[in-house]
C-alpha cells in the first residue's frame, strides 16, 4: 500500500493574495461595471432566493412546491435544501441589521465568494499533491481567468453549479489523497453522496469517482480497505440524504431527477459490491476486475428493472414537443462542437483548455512514471467531465477545474526548460502553455476574430441587454404596488416576478412545470382564441411582457392570428388593455373579462 507521502503544503498566503485580487475584481465589475443591470440576473438565482425567502418566512423543509408558480396550482421544484439553508443562514444573519430585501443582495455577494475561497484552496492542495509547490499559483490563477468559472462565482450566482463544481473538485482532490491516505476514501464517499443530493448534473463525477475507488483496488489488492471505505460511505450518506430530502412517506418515491430510490438503490449497490469484494481473496487482476464487473452489473441491471424510466436520464419525462422546441434551443445544453459556431469565444475559451488537459495528462503518463497511479485518477475525471461536456457544452464547468492540474504541469515544465535554456523557443513555450489555458485571454483572441461580422454580434448583444433591464428591482416597481395576480409572462421572466413582487406567474424554466412552460408557449404562438381559453381556465388577471424576450416574437410557425402575430401588427384584441407605465421596461395588459 502506498504510503502517505511527506510534502509541504501550498502557500495559504500565495491563495490568499489571488482570492483577494479576484474578489475585488468581481465585487468592482458587479457594482460598477454592470451598474443598472440587474443583481440575480440569471432565472435561476432568482428563483434561488424566492424558495428560500419562502423558506426563512417559515415555509416546511420538506415542502418544496412553489406555491406562487405554475399558477392557480403550483409545482414543486428538485432543488434542494442543502442549498438553501446556508443561504437562509446568511439571509437570516444580515435582515436584522440591513432589512430582508439587502439581505438577499448581501448574501449573494459572500456565498460565491466563500465557495470561491474553498474551491482555490483546494485547487492548491491538488496541484501540490501532483506537481508540487511551483504548480500551485497556475492552479490559484487560471481559475479566476475562466469564463467557465467565474460565470459561477460571480456576485449574485446563487444557484447550485458552483456548489456542484466545488464537489467535483473535492471528490478528485480526496480520491488522490485516499491513494496516500486511505481515510480520505471516506470523504470522498461523502462528497459523492452530497453532489448527488444536490443535483444530478454531479452524476459524471460521482461516475468518475466510483470508478476510481474500483480500478485502485483492481490494480492493488492491498487497496482494499481505502475500496470498502469510499463504498461504505458513498451508500450510507446517500440514505441519510434521502431522509433528508423527503419525508419518511415519500423515501420510495420514484424519481430521475433529484435523489430518489433509483440512485440510492446504485450507491448501496456500490456500497455492498465494494465491501463484499474487498473481503475475497483474489489474487488476479482479470479476477477482481471481473468480480466488480458481475457484481456491479448485476446490481445496476436490478436497479434499471425497478425504475426503467431513469434510462432516459433526468429529462425523459419531458413532452417531446418541449424537447424539440424548447430545451434544444438552451444554447448551454447543445453540443460543444455546435456552440463553437453560436458562441465561438465561449467554446473556444472553456472547451479548448479541458479537451488540452486530457491530452497533457496522456503525455505525462506516458513519458513520467513518478505518481502515474494520481495522474490517471485525474485522467478518468477529465474523460467523464469532457465527454459530458463535447454532449452539452455546460459540462465545461465540470471539467475545467480537473484540468487546472494538468495546466500546472504544463506550466512548470515549460519553465523549467527556460531556466535551463533561456532562448526564444523556451520563452513562446512558456508564454503558451499560460495563455493555452487562460480562458479569458482565448475568449478575447476569438472575439477579435468573429468581430469581422460585427453586425450579429451586435445584435445578440443589444437583444441580452434589452432583456436585463426587464429583470432589474425597479421594472417591477409598479407591479409590486399591485394587490396579488395571476400573471402569464415570458418563462424567463417568471422567476424574478416572483422575486420582486408578490404575484403568481404561469412558467418559469424548470421541466418539472411543463405544463406551464407549455401553455406559455400555446399563449404566444398558438391562435388567440386558444391563447384566450388558457387565461380563462387559469384565472390570469394579467399579462406582462419583455418585448425583446423570444416568445413574444413566437415561434416561426406560430399562427396568423396568435398573439405573437397580432402584438407585432399592433392589433391585439379588446380583451387586452395596455395598462403600461410609459418609462417602464415591462409592457402590462389588464385581460378584461
Amino acid at each position: 500500500m502506498t504510503t502517505a507521502t511527506a510534502r509541504p503544503g501550498p502557500d495559504l498566503r500565495l491563495v490568499a493574495a489571488v482570492f483577494f485580487v479576484a474578489v475585488v475584481i468581481l465585487v468592482v465589475r458587479t457594482t460598477l461595471g454592470r451598474a443598472g443591470l440587474p443583481f440575480f440576473a440569471d432565472t435561476d438565482d432568482a428563483m434561488r432566493m424566492v424558495v428560500v425567502r419562502d423558506f426563512i418566512q417559515g415555509q416546511p423543509w420538506y415542502d418544496l412546491t412553489a406555491h406562487r408558480l405554475n399558477t392557480p396550482f403550483g409545482a414543486e421544484i428538485h432543488w434542494s435544501r442543502l442549498v438553501d439553508l446556508p443561504l437562509g443562514l446568511l439571509v437570516m444573519a444580515f435582515t436584522p441589521i440591513l432589512g430582508l430585501d439587502t439581505a438577499m443582495v448581501a448574501a449573494g455577494y459572500l456565498w460565491p465568494m466563500l465557495l470561491l475561497a474553498l474551491l482555490l484552496c483546494i485547487s492548491a492542495l491538488l496541484a501540490n499533491r501532483l506537481v508540487g509547490p511551483e504548480g500551485v499559483l497556475p492552479a490559484v490563477v487560471l481559475p479566476v481567468l475562466s469564463p467557465a468559472v467565474i460565470a459561477e462565482f460571480t456576485p449574485g450566482r446563487v444557484d447550485h453549479h458552483n456548489v456542484i463544481i466545488l464537489l467535483t473538485l473535492a471528490m478528485l482532490w480526496s480520491a488522490v489523497e485516499a491513494l496516500h491516505r486511505p481515510r480520505f476514501a471516506m470523504l470522498c464517499g461523502l462528497f459523492a453522496a452530497t453532489a448527488l443530493a444536490i443535483a444530478t448534473e454531479s452524476l459524471p463525477p460521482v461516475a468518475a469517482a466510483i470508478a476510481v475507488m474500483g480500478l485502485v483496488w483492481v490494480a492493488n489488492p492491498a487497496r482494499a480497505a481505502t475500496m470498502r471505505a469510499f463504498g461504505l460511505s458513498f451508500g450510507i450518506a446517500a440514505v441519510l440524504y434521502l431522509a433528508i430530502f423527503r419525508p419518511p412517506a415519500r423515501w420510495l418515491e420514484a424519481a430521475c431527477d433529484v435523489i430518489s430510490p433509483f440512485y440510492v438503490g446504485i450507491a448501496l449497490v456500490v456500497g455492498l459490491v465494494f465491501t463484499l469484494a474487498s473481503l475475497l481473496p483474489l489474487r488476479a487482476v482479470w479476477q477482481r476486475l471481473a468480480v466488480l464487473a458481475v457484481l456491479g452489473g448485476t446490481g445496476l441491471a436490478i436497479m434499471v428493472m425497478l425504475y426503467p424510466e431513469c434510462l432516459k436520464g433526468p429529462y425523459g419525462a419531458l413532452d417531446p414537443w418541449l424537447q424539440s422546441h424548447w430545451m434544444a434551443g438552451i444554447v448551454e445544453a447543445q453540443p460543444w462542437l455546435t456552440t463553437l459556431t453560436e458562441l465561438p469565444a465561449y467554446a473556444v475559451s472553456v472547451g479548448v483548455p479541458a479537451l488540452l488537459a486530457v491530452l497533457i495528462v496522456l503525455i505525462r503518463l506516458w513519458r513520467v512514471e513518478h505518481q502515474r497511479e494520481d495522474w490517471a485518477v485525474l485522467l478518468v475525471f477529465l474523460l467523464a467531465t469532457s465527454l459530458v461536456m463535447l454532449v452539452q457544452v455546460r459540462g465545461v464547468r465540470l471539467a475545467i477545474l480537473p484540468a487546472m492540474p494538468a495546466a500546472a504541469w504544463l506550466i512548470v515544465t515549460a519553465r523549467q526548460r527556460y531556466l535551463a535554456a533561456p532562448r526564444i523557443p523556451q520563452i513562446l513555450g512558456l508564454v503558451f502553455s499560460w495563455l493555452a489555458f487562460a480562458g479569458v485571454v482565448l475568449s478575447l483572441l476569438v472575439t477579435a476574430v468573429v468581430n469581422a461580422v460585427p453586425q450579429e454580434a451586435q445584435t445578440v448583444a443589444e437583444l441580452r441587454a434589452d432583456k436585463e433591464l426587464c429583470l432589474v428591482p425597479s421594472a417591477f416597481n409598479d407591479l409590486a404596488a399591485l394587490p396579488p395576480e395571476r400573471i402569464l409572462s415570458p418563462i424567463d421572466l417568471g422567476a424574478h416576478i416572483l422575486l420582486y413582487t408578490p404575484h403568481e406567474v404561469v412558467s418559469a424554466p424548470y421541466h418539472r412545470i411543463q405544463q406551464g412552460v407549455r401553455d406559455t408557449f400555446r399563449f404566444f404562438s398558438d391562435p388567440i382564441a386558444t391563447a384566450r381559453q388558457i387565461l380563462t381556465e387559469r384565472g390570469i388577471g394579467l399579462v406582462v411582457l419583455c418585448p425583446s424576450m423570444p416568445e413574444v416574437a413566437g415561434f416561426p410557425d406560430r399562427a396568423e392570428d396568435s398573439f405573437a402575430s397580432l402584438y407585432a401588427a399592433g392589433n391585439l384584441p379588446d380583451w387586452l388593455q395596455d395598462v403600461s407605465l410609459p418609462d417602464s421596461p415591462l409592457q402590462v395588459f389588464a385581460v378584461v373579462p
